[in-house]
């Protein structure tokens, strides 16, 4: 089992860039990748459940290639990496803490895009959205976070 979370900062603009999809609202996440919150979540949680690092070791900020790198991209490579050790995605299970939008209306077109990226069943995905309950950097909506639980198996 690997466990991720990650933290965006937000600020005006749009559109929102969440779990692979370009969702219409007035903000956007700020980061050095896409900043897909979302997906970053995801790639730690593969990295973590085969003993790999996180997200930072394998693509560090410090890096310019990964300015505005596709989150999808490095998600793809973890799940490369991950795979070539013999493991396979069992199933993972998000939460996305954000005050704004709310994700109900693209939960399904967020599960088929990650289905789509990560090679598996929409049916393995797990996902939900809260709110800050207008408390905290979410809350304020000042951030926004996200963190997933995976679960691999040994393909031996």
């Amino acid at each position: 089992m690997g466990l991720g979370h990650d933290t965006h900062r937000i600020r005006p603009g749009g559109p929102l860039r969440l779990g692979g999809i370009d969702i219409p609202h007035d903000r956007e996440l700020i980061g050095h990748s896409d900043a897909d919150v979302l997906l970053h979540a995801i790639t730690d949680a593969l990295l973590g459940a085969a003993a790999l690092g996180d997200i930072g070791q394998m693509f560090p900020d410090t890096d310019l290639a990964h300015r505005g790198r596709d989150s999808a991209e490095m998600l793809r490579a973890a799940l490369d990496a991950v795979r070539a050790l013999g493991w396979r995605v069992v199933n993972l299970d998000c939460v996305v803490c954000a005050q704004r939008p709310k994700l109900l209306p693209y939960r399904q077109l967020i599960r088929q895009r990650l289905a789509d990226i990560m090679g598996i069943e929409p049916e393995q995905i797990g996902l939900k959205g809260k709110t800050g309950e207008s408390v905290g950097p979410v809350g304020r909506e000042e951030a926004i976070e996200a963190m997933c639980v995976v679960l691999l198996a040994s393909e031996m």
